[in-house]
């Protein structure tokens, strides 16, 4: 067996892992890389490997940096299915046109307006093309065993990150291999905890809070804090969020806060995502793998005014605080969030809430690092909104919570390799592991390649 690590090494993005055996191969996550521009462009670059020849695809969760590239996989002649939880279906059936609809969007902006090096900007691929590649998905159950390839068997696992989330669990008779996706936090408000790993030959664990430990003050407390301090100067708040995950933690805050009266019960919130409106009502019929009943499931479906149609989005932007504004994406990359901050960004009464993780080179992390503009649609908008981070509110396990759920693996793998975080965050979790576990784990580069047999890089 040997692992080829494609994407989700040295950065926490992409994420795409080939492994073979014999003759067969799969590829574990299919993720498009986001962020800075020398990541993105990797997007772009020729694979190394003919998609033709992959036996299947196995998904751990629907988010984009580990889904979004299946449809363009599939343009460039993958031919099998792709596997993955129901949940994780669903999802995808809503993620992945959306990315390719944004994609056909941002380039025909850019050839308008002409910021572009290329002539003409063209889309990774389509809204159809996104839309045409969930035919290939087929769902395997939590615990169940299939084959994806002739020689290999897979167990997906709960992993608690979001709806559908699972840790990829893969055998050969001689080798096996864990591939943990993103792992959730055991006292996630919504989300169950992460199911206990089990015993493997090799680890492939994230790092993307590897040297972080989340804030333990209630997340809902700052929010609140920080939704009636902007509301009591008219402010309007934008809340950056992610549409699978991020927006219904943010609605279920945002009833409890005005239910407990710690926010004004007046103060009108509107949801400016279709995606995230959709994904909402995927928690109702998937109440079984989280933590709300179905009448905390409807109150937080109730917390929001919906926004559906562009004229209605536009109209947002000439609207005055105080009220909140929930848009995606969460790293403010694309969505209608950039809308928002292009029309009330440099305005001081109003307040950027950005509610999660900000990978390098987003805007995202531009606006929390203080930066004072970003650019949006070519041009520089000045930010002169109160900016507010909100980490605590995370999906993803901290660097505590990450090697409390390794601890509880049988016997220690004969390697770890630590993947899907910051060189820092990556690092800082590959010494942990080795100092107070004794393990032998390494933090591998993009495109290096694993004899798993062997357990040496080559």
């Amino acid at each position: 067996m040997k692992l080829t690590f494609l994407g989700g090494a040295d950065t926490v993005t992409g994420s795409k892992y080939l492994l073979t055996h014999g003759r067969s191969s799969i590829l574990v996550d299919c993720g498009l890389f986001q962020g800075y521009k020398v990541l993105r462009e990797r997007n772009w670059a020729t694979l190394p490997f003919n998609p033709a020849t992959l036996n299947a695809v196995v998904l751990t969760h629907a988010h984009l940096d580990h889904s979004g590239y299946v449809p363009l996989l599939i343009k460039n002649g993958f031919r099998g299915p792709v596997y993955c939880t129901d949940g994780t279906i669903e999802l995808c059936r809503i993620l992945l046109p959306d990315s390719g609809a944004l994609q056909e969007e941002d380039a025909a902006r850019a050839n308008r307006r002409g910021y572009t090096r290329h002539q003409p900007a063209m889309p990774l691929y389509t809204r159809s093309e996104a839309e045409r590649s969930l035919d290939r998905f087929e769902a395997r159950a939590f615990g169940e065993r299939f084959s994806p390839a002739p020689g290999l068997t897979v167990t997906l696992r709960p992993a608690g990150h979001i709806l559908g989330a699972a840790f990829a669990e893969v055998r050969s008779r001689q080798t096996s291999i864990l591939f943990s996706g993103d792992l959730g936090r055991p006292n996630d408000d919504i989300m169950r905890p992460p199911a206990d790993p089990v015993e493997t030959d090799y680890l492939v664990i994230e790092s993307t809070y590897g040297n972080r430990k989340h804030d333990t003050s209630d997340p809902y407390e700052v929010l609140g804090r920080s939704i009636a301090r902007a509301a009591a100067r008219g402010g309007i708040v934008m809340i950056a969020s992610f549409a699978v995950g991020r927006a219904q933690s943010l609605l279920w805050g945002i009833h409890r806060l005005k239910r407990e009266g710690r926010i004004p019960r007046d103060l009108p919130v509107f949801l400016n995502s279709p995606m995230a409106t959709d994904v909402t009502k995927i928690y109702q019929d998937h109440h079984k793998e989280h933590r709300l009943s179905r009448a905390e499931t409807e109150a937080m479906c109730r917390a929001a005014t919906i926004i559906s149609s562009v004229e209605d989005s536009r109209r947002l932007n000439k609207s005055a605080g105080p009220m909140v504004i929930i848009a995606g994406s969460g790293m403010a990359t694309g969505g209608r969030i950039i809308h928002h901050l292009h029309a009330f960004a440099e305005d001081p009464r109003n307040m950027i809430v950005l509610a999660g993780f900000q990978a390098g080179g987003t805007r995202g992390a531009a606006i929390l690092g203080g930066a004072s503009s970003v650019r949006i649609f070519g041009d520089d908008v000045p930010i002169g909104a109160e900016v507010v981070g909100l980490d605590s509110l995370s999906a993803h396990a901290d660097a505590d919570e990450i090697v409390d759920w390794v601890r509880r693996l049988p016997h220690p793998p004969r390697r770890t390799f630590v993947t899907h975080g910051e060189p820092a965050a990556a690092d800082a979790l590959r010494a942990r592991l080795k100092r107070e576990l004794g393990w032998d784990a390494h933090v591998p580069e993009h495109m290096e390649r694993c004899d798993l047999s062997a357990g040496a890089a080559s």
